[in-house]
């Protein structure tokens, strides 16, 4: 685990970070070979980071019964370190105050960056419970807060929770994946009038991705303009087509540091990556679909054996793998079959 001015230092430059899914078998046991696989895609691909246990990883793995949060840590840490320098790995943080500060030692002694806080499990606790919650945390890893949309098992989080949370010293970014533009917004005001500079923003929004990191944020803070971007993404849908993934967050970070007028051709990709997030993602079914969606691309491209999760009642919904072909067809452009055809064999070794 590197220092925290440089994961602050890395994540300021804007990262494309996958948050990456569980490569399971038929018996629905760990498959190290393809798991190590998609690390290794990810790698190749130019992502700037990793997440693991994170939503997209299925949050039953740090289900101690299920037993699969440490060894899927381990298998990140080896395989992302040290071939990658600059980037960095995050490591998701759920449960009750017990299990957050066991997951957060387990984290830093594999030697991940920051601890990525889930809230799902602290649904009914106070504001005042959740900011104590997050810096006790916050003693043991550098943390990386976490908007977690209700639909997914998160919370509705306050503006005056974001601009408590913003005065933890050692919080180096936020996820903001409420899939909502009043939530969104509430986070980066708050981090704006907190004064913190050194935090940086993250869109989670799957739904609205390609417009998170084009918009200048600005707003008067003690009667001057205060302006924040969105520099980065840690993302599910970036577990998939992650090559193109970078190549189009390498533009966006261009146009914006440029100042030039955004390009009407950039818009209508942002259209097209929320249209194919719906299907990935079974928008159309409030998101039941959205891990076996992802491993259904995966799959198809030879790097996953099959979608399992570990529930077996977690499976596309009907019509979500016809909406995959459609926006295959659709948009060829953003998918990256054919770099993944390429090297799959050296990833699988």
């Amino acid at each position: 685990m590197g220092d925290i001015e440089t994961t602050r230092q890395a994540l300021a430059k804007g990262l494309v970070i996958p948050a990456c899914p569980l490569a399971l078998d038929a018996r629905r046991k760990l498959d190290e070979r393809r798991q190590r696989a998609l690390f290794r895609y990810y790698r190749a691909a130019g992502a700037g980071g990793i997440a693991v246990g994170v939503h997209t990883t299925q949050f039953a793995i740090h289900d101690p019964k299920v037993g699969l949060l440490e060894p899927v840590l381990a298998l990140a840490a080896e395989e992302w370190h040290p071939f990658t320098p600059g980037s960095v790995r995050i490591a998701g943080i759920c449960g009750g105050l017990r299990q957050a500060l066991r997951e957060a030692a387990l984290a830093r002694r594999l030697g991940f960056d920051a601890g990525l806080i889930s809230m799902a499990a602290l649904k009914s606790a106070h504001e005042d419970a959740l900011v104590e919650h997050c810096k006790a945390v916050a003693e043991i890893i550098p943390i990386f807060g976490f908007y977690l949309q209700p639909l997914a098992g998160g919370r509705v989080l306050p503006f005056d929770f974001w601009r408590r949370f913003a005065e933890i010293p050692s919080v180096v970014a936020i996820k903001i994946a409420p899939f909502n533009r009043y939530q969104t917004l509430e986070v980066i005001r708050a981090v704006a009038e907190s004064g913190r500079d050194d935090i940086s923003l993250y869109t989670g929004n799957d739904d609205n991705i390609v417009l998170d990191l084009l918009t200048l944020f600005r707003f008067q803070v003690a009667g001057r303009p205060v302006e924040r971007r969105i520099v980065g993404g840690l993302l599910g849908h970036w577990s998939v087509w992650t090559s193109n993934a970078v190549e189009l967050h390498a533009e966006c970070r261009k146009l914006v540091c440029s100042g030039a007028p955004i390009p009407q051709n950039l818009l209508r990709l942002a259209a097209e990556v929320t249209d194919s997030n719906a299907a990935l993602f079974d928008a159309a079914n409030g998101y039941a679909g959205c891990i076996p969606g992802l491993h259904q691309v995966l799959c198809r491209q030879g790097l996953l054996e099959g979608a399992w999760c570990l529930d077996p009642a977690e499976t596309v919904s009907p019509g979500q793998l016809e909406q995959i072909e459609r926006v295959y067809r659709d948009y060829p452009h953003l998918n990256d079959d054919s770099f993944v055809e390429e090297h799959r064999h050296e990833w699988l070794r």
